[in-house]
């Protein structure tokens, strides 16, 4: 029988309340134990392997994304895999972490004898205090809950979350241990925005673009065709390799506005003499402010106070930097 929107909004509601105070709750589990793991994991020269089995495997897939990404070396290593070779990634000084709610699973209990036999230390984030996986582990992080979203405390919901919480706890308390920065971050993420916007340089931008350039003695004719060719909706004006000035689209309208005799000017006559630049080796997030506060579309690039190109607005952009 299909519910009414009220009784779907209803339903919505209880499950993200359930599971939002199951979450509060997991405060009362931050104990000394939760100390002593992180500061182990900090000593350690191993890495950290994230097992489980289930609903729990997939979150350690995402805990574990989420320790390589903040500086912490992890891997995944299925609980049922273990059994049939995956066992052989585990190297002397790794540390394993065990996802389970019950802590009873059949997989668990043949993989913890296994794991003791080679000497690991293992972390147990357990929703049983007294389960199997918790009496065997060196250290034991409850993430208990009272029951599940599921209507039939069935389905793996609220007790998943606390996992993946949990694990973020562990997470922020060794980046921020480590001083971990947003520098350090996008060296882990060069693809993403916010690698770009963290170490691309304004330079790399227009390393292999046009340089549109004129002299000041060129005519408007030869203006006008240097923008139309290289594309950038200005160009340059220079004299013996230095900077004299820019010229925009914008600067060819006003003349245009204000003349028809356009033909005797030279670049020199309608030239901005006192550009925006900034220096080749800037970010380009910086050079993206620049413009944004001063209100233009293009800026001068300079490499040691020469010219070294002009890059548009777009450009930055298209960089996913914003």
């Amino acid at each position: 029988m299909s519910k009414t929107s009220n009784e779907i909004k209803n339903i919505a509601k209880r499950t993200i309340l359930l599971e939002g105070n199951s979450i509060l709750s997991l405060t009362n589990f931050v104990d000394e134990t939760f100390a002593v793991v992180v500061k182990e994991i900090l000593q350690s020269t191993g890495r950290l392997i994230v097992t489980g089995v289930g609903k729990s495997a997939n979150i350690a897939q995402k805990i574990v994304s989420t320790f390589n990404s903040t500086g912490q070396p992890a891997i995944f290593m299925h609980a049922a895999d273990a059994l049939h070779g995956d066992l052989g990634n585990i190297q002397p000084n790794d540390i394993v972490i065990c996802l389970s709610k019950s802590g009873s699973t059949t997989e668990i209990k043949t993989l913890i004898p296994l794991l003791k036999d080679m000497g690991n230390p293992i972390i147990a984030l357990c929703g049983t205090e007294k389960s199997y996986l918790s009496r065997h582990s060196d250290w034991t992080i409850l993430t208990k809950v009272e029951k599940e979203a599921c209507p039939n405390n069935l389905a793996p919901t609220t007790s998943t979350t606390a996992q993946l919480v949990m694990g973020d706890a562990l997470a922020v308390c060794l980046l921020e241990s480590r001083q971990f920065t947003d520098i350090d971050f996008a060296k882990y993420h060069p693809g993403g925005s916010l690698g770009k916007k963290l170490f691309l340089k304004i330079g790399d931008l227009c390393r292999e673009k046009e340089k549109p350039m004129v002299h000041e003695t060129d005519t408007m004719h030869e203006v006008i065709v240097e923008i139309s060719k290289k594309r950038l909706g200005a160009t340059a004006v220079i004299a013996n390799n230095t900077l004299r000035g820019v010229i925009t689209d914008g600067d060819i309208r006003r003349m245009l506005e204000k003349t028809t005799d356009w033909f005797s000017l030279k670049a020199k006559d309608i030239m901005s003499h006192s550009p925006k630049t900034i220096e080749y080796t800037e970010l380009a997030s910086s050079a993206l402010a620049h413009m944004e506060s001063n209100n233009i579309s293009q800026i001068i690039v300079l490499k040691s106070g020469s010219y070294y190109g002009i890059v548009h607005i777009h450009d930055i952009l298209k960089e996913g930097i914003s």
